[in-house]
């Protein structure tokens, strides 16, 4: 295998802004991606990661702040100046192209000798698990087979970076599982850097070195996987890295790294993310998961129990406290609608934040 990704230390975000008019749709994001990282953004749609992306990319000028490839400011340059490979969610192939000039394209392009591409494209499709396909046209493969075919495209150029956005969304289940565990393994093969656009908090967290958390064009938090997943700096951060009931209380006190929190009659112990002061508005962030029913007597919060549903190992169950908050909680029995329950989870797997939510 010859073809490895283009050699270069660092791209730097520095307070990169894109505004539609009135509208900003990404606001000084700073950002440095070293060489060989794959990087995930991560955040509900409109959050500004696919802007950011393309003005990454070069298919968006940028309104404020700078982009550099190790010394080289790079910004001011077009897309194909740039030299980064794009993988789209549309995957852009030509539907008229057989696999194998699609592939080379980008190649042709650049002047590439006829027989360097030959021998790019076979290394590319090999390496992307399309021997046999590259004489056929895009409409006769299978979706996940379009899907390699823009990736070989991608990588074919030896580029410094590759860019995906949300390139699995067009995917079933069962693709996109496979399709996870390949563009891992080709980023991994080549040496690549990669970043990588989505709103599906399992792919960043299966696929992504680091993950960048955005939330109204803005950077909410950076970090690794279990990081974010375990210790997230912010209640919408939590929220988003996997699903959190969240309930609303007040700090009763708060020790070390703890915060005792009353809410109704309940007094619940979490570890404290951020700042939070005794009397302050608080809220609890529990993973359904780590929320069961207490044993007789035990303390807890108090819910009414709406529906149960049999997941195999264990029910799922669906509760309303009498403020109207819903939980969902896990029990190893069936609980019938309209018991109550009084839900408990170990101190260190709550999160406590302090503010509005």
């Amino acid at each position: 295998m010859t073809i490895h990704a283009a050699n270069f230390r660092e791209l730097r975000l520095d307070n990169l802004s894109r505004d539609f008019g009135t509208h900003n749709a990404v606001k000084d994001v700073s950002l440095t991606i070293k060489k060989g990282e794959f990087i995930a953004l991560l955040g509900p749609s409109g959050c500004g990661k696919s802007t950011t992306l393309n003005l990454i990319a070069g298919l968006l000028p940028a309104t404020g702040g700078g982009i550099w490839l190790d010394d080289r400011r790079i910004d001011p340059l077009r897309p194909e100046e740039r030299g980064f490979g794009m993988v789209f969610q549309n995957y852009a192939l030509f539907p008229h192209m057989s696999v194998k000039r699609n592939i080379g394209f980008g190649l042709k392009m650049r002047g590439v000798q006829k027989s360097e591409i030959e021998r790019r494209v076979g290394e590319a499709a090999a390496l992307v698990r399309l021997q046999g396909q590259t004489e056929k046209l895009p409409g006769q493969l299978s979706g996940g087979q379009q899907q390699r075919v823009a990736i070989a495209r991608a990588i074919v150029v030896e580029p410094p970076l590759v860019l995906m956005d949300e390139p699995l969304s067009n995917l079933d289940a069962k693709l996109r599982l496979e399709m996870r565990a390949e563009i891992r393994r080709i980023h991994n093969t080549l040496g690549a850097t990669t970043i990588y656009v989505t709103h599906d908090q399992e792919e960043a967290l299966s696929l992504a070195d680091r993950i960048v958390v955005m939330r109204d064009g803005q950077v909410r938090q950076v970090g690794g996987p279990e990081d974010l997943f375990s210790r997230p700096d912010h209640l919408d951060v939590a929220e988003f890295m996997g699903f959190r009931n969240k309930v609303a209380g007040r700090v009763a006190s708060v020790e070390g790294e703890h915060a005792t929190v009353t809410v109704g009659d309940a007094k619940v112990v979490g570890r404290v993310r951020g700042t939070v002061a005794p009397g302050g508005q608080a809220w609890l962030a529990i993973r359904p998961e780590d929320l069961h029913p207490a044993a007789a007597g035990g303390a807890g919060l108090k819910a009414s129990v709406v529906s149960t549903e049999f997941r195999g190992r264990e029910f799922v169950g669906f509760s309303r406290m009498a403020d109207g908050t819903d939980l969902s909680f896990l029990a190893h029995d069936r609980i019938a609608p309209g018991g109550e329950v009084t839900l408990a989870a170990d101190p260190d797997r709550v999160l406590v934040f302090g503010g509005a939510a």
